[in-house]
């Protein structure tokens, strides 16, 4: 498959996916939700609108939204003069997150919708209990005919627990819950070949295949006014949805009709098919999900073994260990390029593959006193990236 296709099939492709979609993941982000004054109230109301319509249509729906740290500003006044860092934006999120929830909990009720909250760091996804609770949550929510709105929760996340955008906490639980398509609402009306502000022949893409270098490299041509994400991170989030068996749009997120224009066959935005192939759920958990807590840098035959032929990573294949790590953690594999081929959850710590590497498993009994198995990372623990 290409990794464009022609207006007609992609038309096809997505009145079809749209047609089969039950349950929906739709990101907000602050470009579209929020104003110097804080919240959109008129861009609220379309949410609970578009939403609602979903839901009415016997359709699952998870609005993950920004938004909380504008909601603060417009309730505290600060001083010109306050550089706001990590610390006042986690407050202005704490002051602001309930306003937010009230603000979408009033617009929903006007359409008969009952709405629930859930705060999440990026640690309550590592922790595959924790991962699995979250799951279990949402879908009692379904039960329960309620929306889940989920947001980061922005006064604990430091930095090595946030997400880094919502873009990808949204793609996180499209995979989570086995959602069939992630729908991300932004300030741009869809990528385009070139910068439609500077190049005269630039074109707007509306349907990918298949995420590329080349589809990439497009996101660097379109800014976005405000928010974290940028092009970049929703062609990200794209491809991890992707991966997990599930579709993707981008497009306006302040058009009022603009899930309705979707789901009726409109050509708007840009919309990116499922991979052919997708990977195991608890696999896209280690690939996507887990943060590598090292690295290792395999030689030529490791990279074929893995690759090729689908084994699993010995000892004998790793050139270097980089980092500290225990076992049971995650870890990238790296070839001698340093270009990412593998993640995966190793059998051994970063201290005991420093002296096995190189070497093979019948010699790790020997070497470290004892051999808990031949394989430094088995086949169901790696994923290739």
């Amino acid at each position: 498959m290409t990794t464009q296709i022609s207006r007609e099939d992609g038309l096809y492709y997505r009145q079809t996916l749209f047609d089969k979609a039950k349950r929906i993941v739709i990101k907000v982000g602050s470009a579209v939700l929020t104003t110097e004054s804080g919240i959109n109230q008129h861009v609220v109301e379309n949410i609970a609108r578009e939403l609602s319509f979903l839901k009415d249509s016997g359709r699952e729906v998870i609005l993950v939204t920004s938004g909380a740290v504008a909601a603060g500003r417009k309730k505290i006044v600060l001083s010109d003069t306050l550089k706001v860092g990590l610390k006042e934006k986690q407050a202005l999120a704490a002051i602001g997150q309930s306003c937010l929830m009230q603000t979408y909990d009033e617009a929903f009720q006007r359409h008969g919708k009952i709405i629930s909250q859930l705060l999440l760091t990026h640690a309550d996804l590592a922790s595959r209990d924790r991962y699995l609770n979250v799951r279990n949550t949402i879908l009692t929510l379904f039960r329960f005919g309620a929306i889940p709105i989920i947001n980061e929760n922005d006064p604990v996340s430091g930095e090595e627990l946030r997400f880094g955008d919502n873009d990808t906490l949204g793609a996180l639980i499209t995979n989570l819950i086995e959602a069939d398509m992630f729908i991300c609402l932004t300030d741009v009306d869809c990528l385009y070949t070139g910068n439609p502000l500077s190049d005269p022949a630039a074109r707007p893409v509306y349907t990918v295949a298949r995420v590329t270098p080349e589809i990439e490299a497009m996101a660097g041509n379109i800014k976005s006014t405000l928010g974290t994400g940028g092009m970049q991170s929703k062609i990200r989030a794209a491809k991890m949805v992707a991966a997990g068996g599930g579709s993707s749009f981008i497009g306006p997120g302040r058009d009022g009709a603009i899930l309705q224009k979707l789901f009726s066959g409109e050509m708007i935005g840009t919309f990116f098919l499922p991979a052919e192939d997708k990977i195991q759920r608890r696999k896209h958990w280690i690939a996507y999900v887990l943060r590598p807590k090292g690295y290792l840098v395999l030689d030529a035959g490791a990279c074929s073994a893995l690759c090729q032929h689908g084994k699993s990573l010995l000892s004998s294949g790793i050139l270097e260990v980089r980092g500290e790590f225990g076992v049971g953690d995650a870890v990238h594999c790296l070839d001698s390029n340093n270009q990412p081929i593998a993640a995966g959850l190793v059998n051994y710590s970063s201290v005991n593959l420093d002296i096995i590497k190189g070497h093979h498993s019948e010699a790790i009994e020997s070497l470290l006193g004892f051999k808990d198995c031949d394989e430094v990372i088995h086949r169901d623990n790696l994923v290739l990236l």
